[in-house]
């Protein structure tokens, strides 16, 4: 029983993030300026242990219970930041949401200069599972280069080379989309994503990337959202993505 309850104990600004209050920075935050009650008691101690679904929490003296899961993709247009706030008051991709939407937190990046599919959730633990390097869940992107020279370019992506910094980066796949006078297409599914990873590749190719959307995220695809707006996942586009990273996983621990 002890293990049990062992198990069930985590930090209070992380419960109040699997609660789907809000992220557990802003609770720390907010826990820190003594707005956190645990069971009654003011605590001031962002770690401090908390049995969820047995404690009470609240915050300014308002219980709080588990939110109301909410999934939801987003075409984020180019020039638009993955972040809540921005110092330099850029728009972000929240201001595609109502002000009075309910705390969501982005799952993963797109940095300033890429668009396309975005998830947000306020479903820390679901949001993690997608992010974490093991679970290897494939993101297919389109991207515009100018009139390519190079034939062998596509094998070369994904037999993998070295770009500047000395880190050796590859690709899942690549293939050619389409071709045309003055750009090419090309297709580019990862099944991992470091920083920037496919405009590294093809800078250290000395090739600029004029475009890159992602348009999908292990099945779901982005289809017609219109930039800059937002819709809920469905039940079936949450299962098939729930699956998919469920099979990659098992997958990885083979």
């Amino acid at each position: 029983m002890a293990r049990t309850e062992e198990i069930r104990r985590v930090g209070l600004a992380r419960a109040l993030s699997k609660l789907g209050y809000c992220s557990r920075s802003r609770a720390g935050e907010l826990i820190r300026a003594g707005r956190v009650r645990l069971n009654g008691t003011t605590q001031c101690d962002p770690e401090a242990p908390v049995r969820v679904g047995s404690d009470r929490l609240d915050v300014d003296k308002r219980a709080v219970g588990q939110i109301e899961r909410i999934y939801l993709m987003l075409n984020k247009a180019r020039g638009v930041m993955t972040t809540a706030s921005d110092e330099r008051g850029r728009e972000t991709v929240y201001a595609a949401l109502d002000d009075e939407f309910p705390w969501v937190s982005t799952v993963g990046r797109l940095d300033k200069a890429s668009e396309g599919l975005l998830l947000l959730t306020n479903d820390s633990e679901w949001a993690a599972r997608i992010t974490a390097p093991e679970s290897r869940v494939d993101k297919t992107y389109h991207v515009q280069v100018g009139v390519l020279t190079d034939a062998a370019l596509n094998e070369s992506l994904v037999n993998g080379f070295r770009v500047a910094n000395g880190e050796v980066l590859r690709v899942k796949s690549a293939e050619t989309l389409r071709r045309g006078e003055r750009n090419t297409w090309l297709t580019v599914v990862l099944d991992e994503g470091k920083n920037r990873h496919i405009r590294r590749m093809f800078e250290a190719k000395g090739i600029e990337v004029l475009r890159l959307v992602r348009v999908a995220i292990g099945p779901l695809l982005l289809g017609d959202l219109p930039k800059g707006s937002y819709r809920p996942l469905d039940k079936n586009e949450k299962t098939a993505l729930d699956s998919a990273l469920a099979k990659r996983t098992r997958t990885q621990k083979r």
